[in-house]
């Protein structure tokens, strides 16, 4: 392959923005590049994704230049999700096209958008190919996985969120960040069960087991779910970052998160241009304490926080 030629390619950083359809992958990409050129930092925006149209944001590098999904699922008959499996197996066999289109752009910090289905992020090899050949073309990477904050109010979601996150980070073997997305509606689906930090740390699962239990529905599956809960709580990896979009501060956090994991460092530039953004917010209408603020009034139904019923036990 041509990238085992020639020179070492210059160390570069980015994001792969992966998650379920609707997580809000494409408004994070949005709001990441607007926040790191308001940073100093020179961002190019990859789409990965062949089957997304009318991007809201600058597209530096489209793969729909090189394949669509309505091509292949015309031209082979195949149906919405075989077509999306062959577009990103056809995406793997022509790396050459991608490499000489980020060989275009040096000095840049990478966000890859990439497609929605989860099978390509749990057990499917070509999407974690894609990124293994990007590691030898020397790209220090994140793994930014979007979740909709919704699936808190739901403990049955919650759980099963919680093992295609595990499933995704095992597969994809790169530095990880969860994220919470969409803070800012998660009271528009109910009162949470829990504190926030119950679901953003991950805590004790036998709490939300004792929630299931009172659904006749699933109190015939408790074993099951129990065993589930041990294999997320063994490995001990799981944990989320809350994320409203819109919010400068919520940003700041996902950010550090990110370059902590791949080892991204400030410049002095835009760790002045960060203060500026910061003291420019001051008295501005965000949302970010509200938003966090609500793990605050998520109390469990008996009235009493995760943390008194532990102290209970």
């Amino acid at each position: 392959m041509s990238s085992q030629t020639g020179a070492t390619p210059p160390l570069r950083f980015g994001q792969v923005v992966i998650g379920p359809p609707g997580s809000g992958k494409t408004t994070y990409c949005q709001g990441m590049q607007e926040f790191l050129t308001h940073l100093g930092r020179k961002v190019v925006v990859v789409n990965m994704d062949p089957a997304n149209e009318g991007l809201p944001y600058s597209c530096d590098i489209n793969i729909s230049e090189l394949v669509t999904l309505d091509d292949v699922m015309e031209g082979l008959k195949l149906g919405p999700n075989g077509g999306l499996l062959y577009c990103m197996e056809y995406v793997e066999a022509n790396l050459d096209w991608l490499q000489n289109k980020m060989k275009q752009h040096s000095d840049c910090y990478f966000l890859f958008d990439c497609p929605g289905q989860v099978e390509l992020y749990t057990h499917q090899n070509s999407v974690k190919n894609i990124f293994s050949q990007l590691a030898k073309w020397n790209f220090r990477l994140t793994a930014v996985h979007l979740v909709d904050s919704h699936y808190c109010a739901d403990p049955a979601k919650f759980i099963s969120v919680l093992c295609t996150s595990l499933s995704t980070m095992l597969h994809v073997e790169l530095p990880h960040v969860n994220i919470l997305s969409k803070m800012d509606l998660i009271e528009q689906y109910g009162k949470l069960a829990f504190n926030l930090d119950f679901y953003t740390e991950v805590m004790d699962l036998t709490y939300l087991l004792d929630h299931l239990a009172a659904d006749p529905f699933f109190k015939k599956f408790r074993h099951l779910n129990e065993k589930l809960a041990e294999v997320i709580q063994d490995y001990g990896l799981v944990s989320f970052v809350p994320l409203n979009v819109q919010d400068k501060e919520s940003m700041i956090q996902v950010l550090r998160a990110v370059d902590k994991a791949n080892g991204y460092c400030f410049g002095d530039l835009e760790e002045r241009n960060l203060q500026a953004m910061m003291s420019a917010a001051v008295g501005a209408d965000f949302q970010f304490d509200s938003t966090l603020g609500v793990e605050e009034r998520y109390v469990e139904t008996s009235g009493k926080t995760v943390e008194e019923e532990m102290m209970d036990l």
